[in-house]
């Protein structure tokens, strides 16, 4: 199947959604998941996107320390 319905929610292709916005890995596995958990994998996706949010979220808080511009924003 080349265009699976769990990727195409509300008429908007998930790969062109984020090809278009030049997301990266962490940031499209992020999307693509939470995009299609109800319709595909159910809670296992929602772990998944959950693994590459944090895997985001380190990668940011590396970046700030080593500039050192770091944010108070977290909850």
């Amino acid at each position: 199947m080349i265009r699976p319905r769990h990727y195409n929610q509300g008429g908007v292709e998930t790969f062109d959604y984020i090809n278009s916005n030049k997301f990266g890995y962490a940031q499209g596995n992020v999307i693509k998941y939470v995009s299609r958990y109800k319709i595909k994998d159910g809670l296992p996706d929602l772990y998944k996107a959950r693994w590459y949010l944090n895997c985001l979220i380190e990668e940011e808080e590396n970046a700030e320390a080593a500039t050192g511009s770091a944010t108070d924003d977290q909850p």
